[in-house]
């Protein structure tokens, strides 16, 4: 089992940052890789980045590319999202998954383990 645990959402106003971390314990040996996701009000749960756990290689979602950062720390099982110039649309709880998967995916069906989410909210 992996347990996540997310933090650092709040409110901001358009334009401004936050960066959220997802902090990953137990059998964290067996991730290959880990992706925030995001969850607006009435919508499915869509992919935001994602980070190769042991090379570092990271891949974005169209919306956010230029803007928001994935990076991790391994020694500590912690991954980060730096988000700036955010957005009203930007607007979600985000969540961490974690992949077991040998194959990288950017389906939140393939991922088995996920955190309990923080709350972003982007002010106009």
């Amino acid at each position: 089992q992996v347990q996540l645990v997310e933090s650092g959402g709040g409110l901001v106003q358009a334009g401004g940052s936050l960066r959220l971390s997802c902090v990953a314990s137990g059998r964290t040996f067996s991730i290959n890789a880990m992706a925030w996701f995001r969850q607006a009000s009435g919508k499915e749960r869509e992919f935001v980045a994602r980070i190769s756990w042991s090379g570092g290689r990271t891949y974005y979602a169209d919306s956010v590319k230029g803007r928001f950062t994935i990076s991790r720390d391994n020694a500590k099982n912690t991954m980060f999202l730096q988000m700036n110039s955010l957005k009203p649309e930007d607007t979600a709880v985000y969540y961490c998954g974690a992949l077991t998967a040998q194959a990288l995916s950017i389906m939140a069906r393939e991922y088995g383990y996920w955190g309990q989410g923080t709350q972003v909210t982007v002010s106009s």
